[in-house]
């Protein structure tokens, strides 16, 4: 599968992933809004029919009904009037155990239209419902088994309308519906922008692996190459001496070291990037440990007539690690030898500035672009790559420079020098 099906392959995955848990979250703030809106418009309604229920369940109260409803039967008359005194929202209905309403004409009007369709449930007691009259008016109700004259049971049905509130519920429904279609919308958008964002950063690790894997294979392929080559050559004539191949053994013991040396730092760079390579820091003056590492470059610029000079006024003790700034110090140091002419000048200056200590090493060589200086980190990047192999660079030095800045909560950058050359700038 090509890299380009695998990431829009992942970037799929993680979109749905990603909205999926948005749906869940939607969802669960949906639900906890529909309840929270439902509950509290039907409580003061609950409460209000439980309180009600509670009073007909008063012994005095049940007297009364009991007394008033005995004399309506004696009579053989409906029963007409119950003196109890209700919330007016609320209609109380007196039934028969066979659901057979025993105060319509105190009920009126209502019974006429719309009592008949009131459904009635004498297994169903004590607990609130809801019911739905002609799918157009909505009541809360509670049904209560009161007492019972002459064997017969006696069940008392309270109602309240609860259109207001029904009508609220479904405006909240709506608003929640249309929200929800929005944030949804959203959410897609989100999801994929995320996933993106999420996945740029793999897909640039992954990337700049290949890259490596690749530069890294051309550069130990090169130094292979000439040495198999030269090898051969030396093969093809076991009879020479080796006065005479010393030249070819002399290429073969180069290459061999510059090989060595990509070996070495790619190792250092394959620590750094599984968060293996450690510092042990201590308290260092820089200054001296700069005077000592720099003594044998002085000599060696000397022998090819170039100048080093200090310049070292930070004059305090820092914590850092010797070792690895010793390392950072012979890459930058190296680079400026190499990248010089006879005649040219380094300067190696050392000073405090807002809290930190900066450590620049100058140089009259070459110099840098500006392009160059934006990439010079970046591993096995090399301005002229031709001559940066031919006086044994492999692009991975100030690599290994900026892991080791880094890795003392510094930063590193190069500018360019006036008149001429560039210029190393590290802080620490």
């Amino acid at each position: 599968m090509s890299e380009r099906k695998l990431i829009k392959k992942q970037l799929i995955k993680n979109m749905l992933f990603t909205f999926i848990v948005f749906a869940i979250i939607l969802i669960f703030f949906d639900a906890i809004i529909y309840n929270q809106v439902s509950n509290s418009l039907y409580k003061s309604i609950d409460e209000e029919l439980l309180r009600t229920a509670k009073f007909y369940e008063n012994r005095e109260v049940e007297r009364e009904i009991k007394r008033n409803v005995a004399k309506e039967f004696a009579e053989g008359n409906r029963i007409t009037f119950i003196e109890t005194k209700i919330n007016p929202r609320l209609i109380c209905i007196i039934r028969s155990i066979d659901g057979d309403i025993l105060n319509s004409d105190n009920i009126g009007r209502f019974y006429e239209d719309y009592l008949g369709d009131i459904i009635f449930d004498r297994t169903s007691t004590d607990r609130i419902y809801a019911i739905k009259i002609q799918d157009s008016y909505n009541y809360r109700g509670i049904t209560l088994k009161t007492f019972s004259i002459d064997g017969q049971e006696i069940y008392i049905q309270l109602l309240a309308n609860v259109d207001g509130e029904v009508e609220t519920i479904n405006n909240v429904t709506h608003t929640l519906l249309i929200g929800s279609l929005i944030i949804i919308a959203v959410a897609i958008v989100s999801s994929y922008v995320l996933s993106k964002m999420t996945l740029k950063p793999i897909m640039d690790s992954y990337r700049k692996q290949t890259e490596f894997v690749q530069n890294a294979a051309h550069e130990l392929r090169t130094p292979l190459t000439i040495i198999q080559a030269k090898q051969e050559l030396l093969l093809q004539e076991p009879e020479s001496k080796i006065i005479d191949k010393s030249e070819d053994i002399n290429i073969i013991l180069k290459e061999t070291k510059r090989l060595t040396k990509l070996i070495k730092e790619l190792m250092i760079l394959a620590t750094a990037d599984s968060n293996e390579l450690k510092i042990k820091k201590e308290k260092t003056n820089i200054d001296r440990l700069i005077e000592e590492i720099i003594i044998p470059y002085k000599d060696y610029a000397e022998l090819q007539e170039k100048d080093i000079s200090t310049d070292l006024k930070f004059s305090k003790e820092i914590n850092l690690d010797k070792n690895k700034i010793n390392q950072l110090m012979v890459i930058v140091l190296d680079n400026a030898i190499k990248y010089t002419a006879k005649n040219d000048k380094i300067k190696i200056r050392t000073y405090s500035k807002e809290g930190k200590c900066i450590i620049e090493v100058a140089d009259t060589g070459i110099g840098i672009s500006k392009e160059a200086a934006k990439h010079v980190f970046n591993r096995f990047y090399r301005e002229d790559k031709v001559r940066s192999r031919e006086k044994g660079g492999t692009g991975l030095g100030l690599s290994i420079a900026h892991t080791i800045v880094k890795l003392h909560g510094g930063s590193i950058r190069i500018v360019p020098n006036t008149p001429k050359g560039s210029k190393v700038i590290i802080k620490i």
